[in-house]
């Protein structure tokens, strides 16, 4: 039987056929605990669970490493007859505890973090993780009496990019069934500050607003940041404003052109970033082009004059303008119009010529 130290264990004896001779338990020492209803040994965690001539169980609490063993259930009856049964305590390993961090750590610094738990019966297993990520440790291992105690290390590098970061011992054994056993540290790196220079539109015109933001990633964090432009101080104008980290302009001109320099600094060091602004014009509003009407030809019903052929043939052109290429169709329709109109002409000359020569010819009336 298993059992895990601290907990419960029942350890049960039944025979099948007995004349009434009681059942006896004992312990590794060959300690009478129990002979049939009769208690044997003064140890509060023993007790008594059933007493026939059958079956004998008892139970044991509080279970300890020394309970571990050979039981021996005996039947006293010629030849004496024995059943054993083997008790293997399991040691429930520690909260496990984590050495040879300082806070805070110094960027460049190598460190070695050392995760212990002790009590473990077997050896637990012992895990680390950056992050929630398994990183592989070394891993020692030493008995103490029935126990074992286990150390795990992990050696480190550290640069700005480890702060913040959590690394976790985590203890893993058949003890823990519903869970594990786990330590965490959080690193602090302190490293000296850089800086970036965020904007808030990629190209700047005339009349537009722009703020212009100063990230410094540093530990300690480097605050205030200090704004220059071009080596010197900010103009003192109303439309440049300065909160904090941002520096806001809130109409662009071309007066604003020049470098822009945000510095950072904290007990580590100082750095800083430039921004090169240049102002471009905006763009212009241009009015909608016209375009000339197209030549009209005048009302062919009345005969054409000079006046109107001309307007028909040159439309709204500058008569000063040098002529261009002939447009074939313009003076298609217009030799159209002409052979339309003297067909009509002829026409109503032939039937006026008609009637009056029919009148030449009739007798005058008396």
């Amino acid at each position: 039987m298993t059992v895990t130290e601290g907990g419960i264990v029942n350890l049960t004896c039944r025979v099948e056929h007995n004349d009434n001779t009681s059942l006896q338990w004992s312990n590794p020492a060959q300690q009478t605990l129990f002979f049939g209803d009769k208690k044997a040994l003064r140890d509060n965690r023993i007790e008594l669970v059933r007493a026939t001539s059958q079956e004998l169980t008892i139970s044991i609490s509080e279970v300890t490493l020394a309970d571990e063993g050979m039981y021996t259930c005996s039947l006293f009856t010629m030849p004496v007859k024995t059943a054993k049964a083997f008790l293997t305590v399991l040691g429930m390993p520690k909260k496990p505890e984590i050495n040879g961090l300082t806070k805070p750590v110094m960027e460049g610094d190598q460190i070695t973090l050392t995760c212990v738990t002790s009590g473990s019966k077997p050896a637990a297993d012992v895990r680390w993780f950056k992050n929630e990520k398994e990183v592989k440790g070394a891993k020692e291992v030493n008995a103490s009496g029935k126990t074992f105690t286990v150390k795990s290390s992990l050696q480190l590098q550290v640069n700005r990019h480890d702060d913040g970061v959590a690394y976790t011992c985590r203890v893993d054994h058949m003890a823990l069934t519903a869970t594990h056993e786990e330590t965490t540290q959080v690193l602090e790196v302190h490293y000296a500050p850089y800086v970036e220079i965020k904007h808030s539109i990629p190209a700047p015109l005339e009349g537009q607003y722009l703020k212009l933001e100063c990230v410094p990633h540093g530990n300690p964090s480097p605050d205030p940041v200090l704004w220059t432009k071009d080596g010197g101080e900010l103009p003192d104008l109303d439309r440049v404003i300065v909160e904090g980290r941002e520096l806001t302009f809130m109409a662009l001109n071309k007066t604003d052109n020049g470098t822009y320099r945000c510095e950072a600094t904290n007990h580590l060091g100082t750095s800083h970033a430039e921004y090169k602004l240049v102002v471009k014009d905006a763009p212009t509003t241009s009015s909608p082009s016209t375009t000339s009407p197209a030549p009209t030809l005048p009302d062919t019903t009345g005969p054409l004059d000079s006046k109107h052929l001309n307007s028909a043939v040159t439309g709204n052109r500058d008569p000063n303008a040098l002529p261009g290429p002939p447009d074939h169709a313009l003076i298609g329709g217009i030799v159209a119009v002409v052979v339309f109109a003297t067909l009509c002409l002829i026409i109503v000359l032939g039937r006026y010529l008609a009637r009056h020569k029919v009148s030449l010819f009739l007798p005058e009336s008396t």
